[in-house]
Parts: structure tokens; C-alpha cells; sequence
């Protein structure tokens, strides 16, 4: 959705604000109290309702609130005075009052050409099971049709991502014509925040804890980034469950397995201090370093929204256990005994994971086939051409298997 005002646009779909035709970089919370005011313009917008819409549980005073509306202001041209934008109702709380142009702006509609029919409404379904250890781990299905399960990755919270512009267009593509199932890794969003183990072995263990919890007999399964190994390992272990492998962005090996010179090595080391200082404060610098190897090619304010999600995900505590992992992740043997027909997408110029990890997995597993995306966003965003090339191809792979059975309805 897009809201107009003098010369300032607030794209919610995009995560984006504009002024005179110029983005304008603001911190995820500003982002988040002005698109909540806009959405609900008809009304005074109490400040706890604001408070737990952008900070969720944690604690943060009103003055967090007050000062992050004092910023918002300066952005629109307004001030405490004026309040021609953003009006105080004093002891209750905000409300938006300057004239608002909405306009609905679907996949492929240019902005200015009038409304166009908004996207398919999309609900999330999330639920629960348990892993063999009793670790709680959440899971979500979004859209209706065969299965596709996504293996588990860090920096994800279900409810947080359904709104995020990092994540939302991978559930909108990925379920425009079958059940997408993904989970949160232990340790991150809604799955258990304390688990006493966190390794590969429990990471596979979860995932085959949600596929038997939903009763997934056969299916399309898909690894992104450090969730490839685990996809990978599930293939092998339970080649009669998997009936295609897609492999995104994937690692074969971890950072320090792969290392293979001293300044290699002290890379690994800086981004697990990186982590160790940065993640929990509220100065996103630290994280920032993170967003812009993720999505180099994506605009700052989504550098600020992934550094956000980090620390909405995980703690710094398990943000170490899970850089600990992944560092260390090796599958290149486990690669070979790969049976099922696997597709295997990587981006050439990928900052995060290098393309020639792409490559060495399609050298291993016999009959993949490798499709180079023109791309450096190892997470790529709506926008770019790799996006539709990566649903093209996924949906191309997938025809096949979806010919040959009947729809699969996921019930919680």
C-alpha cells in the first residue's frame, strides 16, 4: 500500500519512505509508528497500542515512544507546534490527521498509473510440535495446494516476518500455487528461546519433528542458506520422503571449514565478535554490517529492517551458538549420496555465500542442475530480475512433481 502527503510517500509493501521523489532512511521503530498511524487515521491511536505494535514484548518507556514520533515528525516537515501531520491527544495518545492519497499497488503496477487489484489475501497458520528433546519448535503454512517445506534458518520469527519486506514476497511467491510450510530454528522466534542443545544433528531433528507433526508423507523440500545442509542431510536420511530438492543460496561449507588462509580465518573470528558486541544493543551498526552482506544491492532502510529481525529473532547468546554452527557446517561428502532430483540456485556476485559453493554442490550431487541467478542479494528482494527468474525456475522444477499427486491439504 502507498500513502501520498504533499511530497512524501510511505510504501508499507516496500518498507520505503520518499521525499520529493528521494529515499529517506529512518530507523524500523519510526518506520513502524508511522505506518501504524497512517493505517489507522480515523482514529486516535493510544500510546500503548503504539507501544505494543512496534516493540512487541519488550520493555521500552513512553519516552522511547515520544522521542521516536519526535524524529517522525522531522521526517514529514512537521514539528510538536505545527502538528499538521501527526496531532497529540494529550493522555491518550496520536493520531494521524494530514490528507492521505491511498493507492493499492499490486506485483508488476507502476506507481502513478491509478489503483489496481491488490494482491491475494494471504493467511498465516502457525502451530507447534515438539522435538524429540522436548524443544517447543513453531511452524507456519501459508496458501493451499501440494506442500513445499522450507528448511530452517536463523534470523526468522514467524509472526515478525509475515510483515517484514525481507521475508513477505518469499511467502507470496512460494505459495501462489501450493501449502508453504516453514518453521523457526530452536533457539529464534517463536520456537523454544532456551533449548540446552543447539547443533546439526537437533536442526535435522526439527525439521523431521514438523514433517511428521503435519503428516507429510512426500514432498518438495527446500534448503536456503545454512538451511541447505540440513535439507541436504533429510534427503539422505529419508530419500523416500523427499521428492525434490531445491537448494538456495546454499552452503556446503561453513566459513571456517572453507577457510583457507590466516585473513580467512580472522574474518570468521570478527564477525563472531561482531555478533558477540552488537546484536542486543539498540544501536544497529554492528548488525548493519550484516544487512548489507545479505542484500548489498537492496536500499538502507532494508539494511535497517534486517538489522531489526536480528534482534527480534535471537538472542545474542543464541545468535553465538548459531554463527558457532554454521561456521563449521561441512556436507560436501553427504552431498554425494544425494539421490533425489535436485535443483540448485545461487546468485554469481552472492556476498554471503560465495557462487562456487553453488557450484561445488551441483559437482557432487549427480543429476542437479546449477542456475546461476544475475544477482548479489543472497537474500534477493521483489524488485530485481534474479526474483521472478529464482519463482520461474522453482515453479518449473516443481510442475512435475505436482502433476503426480493430489493436492495436499495441511490441517493444524
Amino acid at each position: 500500500m502507498r500513502f501520498s502527503f504533499g511530497d512524501v510517500v510511505l510504501d508499507t509493501d516496500r518498507f520505503v519512505l520518499e521525499r520529493g521523489g528521494e529515499p529517506v532512511h529512518v530507523q524500523p521503530q519510526v518506520f513502524d509508528v508511522l505506518s501504524h498511524l497512517v493505517l489507522n487515521r480515523d482514529r486516535v491511536v493510544p500510546k500503548t497500542e503504539l507501544l505494543d505494535r512496534v516493540w512487541g514484548d519488550r520493555f521500552v518507556s513512553e519516552s522511547t515512544l515520544t522521542s521516536r514520533i519526535k524524529v517522525a515528525r522531522q521526517v514529514l516537515g512537521d514539528d510538536g507546534s505545527a502538528q499538521a501531520v501527526i496531532q497529540t491527544a494529550h493522555g491518550r495518545g496520536y493520531r494521524w490527521v494530514a490528507d492521505v492519497q491511498e493507492e493499492q499497488v499490486g506485483a508488476g503496477a507502476e506507481p502513478g498509473r491509478g489503483p489496481v487489484p491488490h494482491a491475494r489475501a494471504l493467511q498465516q497458520r502457525i502451530g507447534f510440535s515438539r522435538a524429540p528433546d522436548g524443544t517447543r519448535v513453531a511452524y507456519a503454512t501459508v496458501g493451499e495446494g501440494p506442500p513445499l517445506v522450507r528448511a530452517a534458518h536463523w534470523v526468522t520469527r514467524l509472526d515478525y516476518d509475515w510483515e517484514s519486506p525481507v521475508w513477505r514476497h518469499w511467502m507470496e511467491g512460494l505459495s501462489r500455487s501450493r501449502t508453504f510450510i516453514r518453521y523457526d530454528e530452536r533457539g529464534c522466534g517463536l520456537s523454544d528461546q532456551e533449548p540446552e542443545d543447539i547443533s546439526f544433528e537437533t536442526f535435522v531433528q526439527d525439521l523431521e519433528t514438523v514433517v511428521d507433526e503435519l503428516g507429510l508423507e512426500r514432498f518438495p523440500l527446500m534448503g536456503l542458506s545454512q538451511g541447505g545442509p540440513v535439507a541436504i542431510e533429510y534427503a539422505v536420511r529419508h530419500p523416500e520422503r523427499v521428492s525434490r530438492l531445491v537448494l538456495v543460496g546454499a552452503i556446503m561449507t561453513g566459513r571456517l571449514v572453507r577457510a583457507r588462509t590466516d585473513d580467512e580465518r580472522r574474518e570468521s573470528d570478527m564477525q563472531r565478535e561482531l555478533i558477540r558486541m552488537g546484536w542486543g544493543r539498540d544501536d544497529p551498526s554492528f548488525r548493519l554490517f550484516f544487512s548489507s552482506t545479505f542484500m548489498p544491492d537492496a536500499p538502507p532502510q532494508l539494511w535497517s529492517d534486517f538489522a531489526e529481525l536480528m534482534r527480534r529473532s535471537t538472542s545474542t547468546e543464541n545468535a553465538l551458538r548459531h554463527a558457532d554452527v554454521s561456521v563449521r557446517l561441512d556436507v560436501s561428502e553427504v552431498a554425494r549420496r544425494v539421490t533425489v532430483p535436485t535443483l540448485i540456485l545461487h546468485g554469481r556476485g552472492d556476498l554471503r555465500i560465495p557462487f562456487n559453493q553453488g557450484v561445488e554442490l551441483a559437482s557432487r550431487i549427480r543429476g542437479s542442475r546449477l542456475v546461476p541467478l544475475d544477482t548479489r542479494n543472497h537474500l534477493m528482494q521483489p524488485d530485481e530480475p534474479a526474483w521472478e527468474h529464482f519463482l520461474r525456475e522453482v515453479d518449473e522444477f516443481l510442475a512435475a512433481d505436482d502433476q503426480v499427486r493430489s493436492p495436499a491439504e495441511v490441517h493444524l
